[in-house]
């Protein structure tokens, strides 16, 4: 840290090139691209707490918090010292701090507190900004968000819930959520023998007393994965007799007492450590009913629309972070008489960088105005639901090589636990996983094209818009067509189908808004045959140094 005044001028040698550390950039101010999709999709009502939380995500305090809430990881108390159960976990302060920024910047809850035009707009380049600071509490962040919209189609459960889901207090008190200023959510549907495969649960839901939407059960079983074990209400998929339904779980029951909720032990995660993922069992558990016996699979998909679409924006911010940190390093650090970032083979490896970072967050914030007009506009909801799904399958398959290129321009030092790129790089693999990993994305968006005729006609409406301006792009939407409506397409193409529709989405997305020396880079190296499988593979007719200057200004 700065504060501690490290001496360059020691007896054995001179510390030099050395790069500092990226400290006191504004994230959003010097993040052009999302700033002009903010402005062009309806958010930009929105700048002032925008570039507030910009200004957080290098902020040495603030970095020094997420680095806390990861370092000094969640601990399980089971049991207290008499031995009684107690069931809570512990986290580090930091922890709390940072959930409370996320709280105060509406990240959680902007749309349904701003209820204004451009609201999913503001919340989506909100959380792309959060992302670069912290992913763990973006987990329960999210679900509180993805919760609200299905909630209200159960107004007594909406009623009593809502206020306090969308406070802008986080409150970190282990008590009864009516005593509390603000509560968060968790989800949980997987049990060990079932994964994706929600009908194979065996968790049951038995009616306490009459049974019906809004009505008492009692659940036993258990979860293999539950995120977010801090939370006040547990979201939950159990079964019930007419098939799988879903349940809100208080840990708090409306008399004062516990909940029966055990929580058996902590996750020990490859990455995203400062989130508390546990798995837990159900023995007589309260919960209420969220819609109807048999319908939650329709209940849960609902709800991941939502949270699906954190999964693809919380990825395209760390991209972001690692392309800034990457360009950062390269114009601070000198190699055989030259800076990195004028070294020929550099400057390509970043603006290829550059390139697949706007393709993302452009195309995200296109979506994300669909979610915005989605409650009176039956075809961008359409494209909402479907272009959500494609973002998820895709920017996280782009993301762990993406920050692996980026880990890499750092040499030695990007490896090393004090920088922050291994733990933006072990964070990398988790959103391609929750929600629905690539397979099942995949064969979701070919089954919407087979059973929703209006998923593939807003699709391709979005992408005829531009024809004529790239022909490798119409190329590609002929093939995407042709793909979308073959009958005999077997299911083993359905990656392939997910891929060709994100690449023609994005050039699209960029053709429309970004400058021509990004799209038309794009679109050669992406639709075309003029780039590689690897970043650093562009033409040398690429305007390499506009779009590295474009990316990071400096």
């Amino acid at each position: 840290m700065s504060y501690l005044q490290p001496r360059s001028q020691l007896r054995t040698h001179t510390v030099e090139n050395q790069p500092p550390p990226l400290e006191y950039v504004n994230a959003y101010e010097s993040d052009t691209a999302l700033r002009e999709a903010v402005a062009r999709e309806g958010g930009a009502w929105a700048n002032d707490n925008l570039s507030a939380l910009g200004g957080k995500v290098f902020d040495p305090e603030w970095i020094e918090k997420a680095n806390l809430a990861n370092r000094i990881v969640p601990e399980l108390r089971r049991f207290d010292r008499f031995g009684q159960r107690v069931d809570t976990v512990e986290f580090h302060p930091a922890w709390h701090d940072i959930m409370g920024l996320a709280f105060e910047h509406e990240v959680h809850a902007l749309p349904w507190r701003a209820k204004r035009n451009g609201s999913h707009v503001a919340r989506g380049a909100a959380e792309i900004l959060f992302s670069q600071l912290e992913c763990g509490v973006l987990c329960p962040v999210d679900i509180t968000y993805g919760i609200v919209p299905m909630l209200r189609k159960q107004p007594d459960l909406s009623n009593a819930w809502e206020p306090m889901m969308l406070s802008k207090q986080y409150d970190r008190r282990p008590i009864p959520h009516w005593e509390k200023k603000g509560i968060t959510i968790a989800f949980t549907s997987t049990e060990k023998q079932g994964g994706s495969d929600i009908r194979r649960n065996s968790t049951l839901a038995t009616p306490a007393g009459q049974p019906g939407p809004g009505r008492q059960y009692l659940l036993t079983g258990h979860k293999w994965f539950c995120s977010a074990a801090g939370a006040d209400i547990i979201f939950v998929v159990a079964q019930t007799e007419k098939g799988p339904g879903c349940f809100l779980v208080p840990r708090w029951l409306p008399d004062g007492t516990r909940n029966p909720i055990s929580l058996e032990r902590l996750k020990d995660k490859l990455g995203n450590k400062s989130n508390a993922s546990t798995e837990l069992e159900f023995d007589g558990t309260h919960g209420w009913l969220v819609g109807e016996e048999g319908r939650g699979i329709p209940t849960v998909m609902e709800f991941m629309l939502h949270t699906r679409f954190g999964c693809a924006l919380i990825p395209t911010g760390m991209m972001r972070l690692s392309l800034t940190q990457a360009i950062h390093h390269s114009r601070n650090r000198s190699a055989f008489q030259r800076r990195l970032v004028d070294q020929p083979l550099m400057r390509n490896v970043l603006a290829d960088l550059a390139i697949e970072s706007e393709a993302a967050t452009t195309l995200m914030m296109r979506i994300a105005r669909a979610f915005d007009s989605s409650a009176t506009d039956e075809r961008e909801r359409a494209f909402g639901r479907i272009s959500v799904a494609v973002a998820k399958y895709w920017v996280n398959k782009r993301i762990v090589p993406f920050v692996h290129e980026c880990l890499e321009t750092h040499g030695g030092p990007g490896y090393i636990e004090e920088s922050v790129m291994p733990r933006v790089y072990r964070e990398s693999p988790i959103h391609g996983i929750w929600e629905g990993p690539g397979n099942v994305i995949s064969l979701d968006i070919l089954r919407a094209f087979r059973k929703e005729p209006l998923s593939g006609e807003v699709f391709f409406a979005e992408l005829e818009e531009v024809r004529g301006q790239d022909t490798r792009l119409d190329a590609t939407i002929d093939e995407c067509r042709s793909l979308v409506y073959d009958e005999h397409m077997p299911e083993g193409r359905a990656r392939y189908l997910a891929e060709r529709m994100a690449v023609a989405m994005q050039a699209a997305t960029l053709i429309r808004n970004a400058p021509n020396f990004v799209a038309d880079a794009f679109c050669m190296t992406r639709l075309g045959e003029q780039g590689g499988r690897a970043f650093g593979t562009l033409p040398i007719s690429v305007d390499m140094g506009a779009i590295i200057g474009r990316a990071y200004p400096g």
